[in-house]
């Protein structure tokens, strides 16, 4: 019965540690294999930008022509404000007012500068589901659009004139 003992002691002892790191070792492929937290995605925007819905806004003071303007958009990871809405051209209109010192026009997305005939493309890609143009407008004096800062109509410019501008992108998803 002594030499029983004995055995089943030092199995017991060399069991324990062996049983401790496969403790261990399952712990870590279970959480390594384990589904992630479920986490609400938040859509966020960089500081200084504004967010509707799962787009980020900036309002650009800095007087360019269009392509510079456009440039900085880029730059910003972005491109002129493209808009498709009542609700996000009233937004945009905001943020051109709350920016502006001195009631003054800005550039959004829309352009006609590749043929030129009133076929106006968004610098973005998408596509012109919505505008807002004020009577008589376009009237066919410029190849790129501006927002009035009074009410948020749009008028055709020359790409070539420096106004302000608003840049948009999508928000970060995480």
């Amino acid at each position: 019965m002594g030499k029983y003992s004995e055995t089943a002691d030092a199995k017991m002892a060399f069991s324990l540690p062996s049983l401790l790191m496969l403790c261990v070792v399952s712990g870590l492929v279970t959480q390594a294999f384990a589904r992630p937290p479920t986490h609400k995605k938040v859509n966020d925007c960089p500081r200084g930008w504004t967010r509707l819905g799962c787009n980020c806004y900036i309002y650009q003071e800095d007087k360019r022509c269009f392509s510079d303007a456009e440039k900085v958009c880029n730059i910003l990871g972005g491109n002129l404000v493209s808009i498709h809405s009542a609700l996000e051209n009233a937004v945009v209109l905001e943020l051109i007012k709350i920016g502006t010192v001195v009631p003054d026009t800005s550039w959004i997305g829309l352009h006609d500068a590749i043929n030129s005939d009133d076929d106006f493309i968004w610098t973005d890609g998408t596509l012109e589901d919505f505008d807002n143009f004020l009577s008589g407008q376009p009237d066919g004096n410029g190849n790129c659009v501006e927002m009035d800062d009074s009410g948020g109509g749009w008028g055709d410019a020359s790409c070539e004139d420096l106004l302000s501008y608003v840049c948009s992108k999508e928000a970060h998803v995480w």
